[in-house]
C-alpha cells in the first residue's frame, strides 16, 4: 500500500476537507473535523463533514477581510463553490454555517460517484484505508488504526456501510487565531 510522507500527508488531510466542503485560501483553519461517508456499493455514496471551531490565522486586516469574504460569499452562498466541488467530484446537496457555544461551525452535505474522488481515503481488494503521518491527531473513528514506524492508517472491513473518523486540526494559541464567529449573522 503507497506511503505518503509528512508534507504530502498534510497537504492530503486538508485537501481531504478544502475540496470537499470548504476550500481556504491561505489563512482560514479549524480546530476539528469529523466525517460521515455513507456508502451505497462499493464507491458510491453521500457524506456529512463537520468543522468545528473556524477561525483566521491572517496577519494583516486585508488577509481578514479575504478570509471573510471566501468564506461568507465563496464557500457559503456562491454557485462557483457548487460548481467548482462538482468538477472535483462532490455533489453540495446543502452547507451550512452555525454558532455552537460562541463557535463558529461550518456542515456540508454531499453526495459521490466514488469516494477516492472526495478523500483521500483508497479502495483496495474490499478493503477502505486512509493513510497519514504519524504526528495527525485521530480524535475518533469506527475503523481499526494501525501502525508503523512511518505512518498510521485506519482500516475499514469490506462490509463497512458507513465510515466515520475525526481529527483535530490545530489546537489554537487564543492570541494568534482570530475569531470568526462575531461576523456571521445566523
Amino acid at each position: 500500500m503507497p506511503h505518503r510522507n509528512k508534507k504530502e500527508t498534510e497537504l492530503k488531510t486538508l485537501t481531504i476537507f478544502l475540496t470537499s466542503v470548504f476550500i481556504f485560501s491561505g489563512c482560514l483553519t479549524f480546530h476539528r473535523i469529523s466525517y460521515k461517508l455513507n456508502l451505497d456499493g462499493e464507491l458510491k455514496g453521500n457524506g456529512i463533514i463537520t468543522v468545528y471551531d473556524i477561525r483566521s490565522d491572517a496577519e494583516t486586516e486585508s488577509e481578514f477581510e479575504e478570509d471573510k469574504l471566501t468564506l461568507f460569499n465563496y464557500i457559503l452562498d456562491s454557485e462557483n463553490f457548487l460548481n467548482d466541488m462538482r468538477y472535483e467530484g462532490k455533489i453540495i446537496l446543502s452547507r451550512e454555517l452555525f454558532k455552537e457555544d460562541n463557535l463558529l461551525n461550518g456542515r456540508a452535505e454531499f453526495n459521490f460517484n466514488d469516494i477516492r474522488d472526495v478523500e483521500a481515503i483508497s479502495y483496495e481488494d474490499g478493503f477502505y484505508f486512509l493513510t497519514m503521518d504519524l504526528q495527525d491527531s485521530i480524535h475518533s473513528t469506527n475503523g481499526e488504526v494501525v501502525y508503523s514506524d512511518d505512518y498510521k492508517r485506519i482500516i475499514w472491513g469490506k462490509d463497512v456501510k458507513t465510515i466515520e473518523f475525526e481529527m483535530i486540526s490545530t489546537d489554537y494559541d487564543d492570541m494568534y487565531y482570530r475569531d470568526l464567529a462575531p461576523f456571521y449573522e445566523e
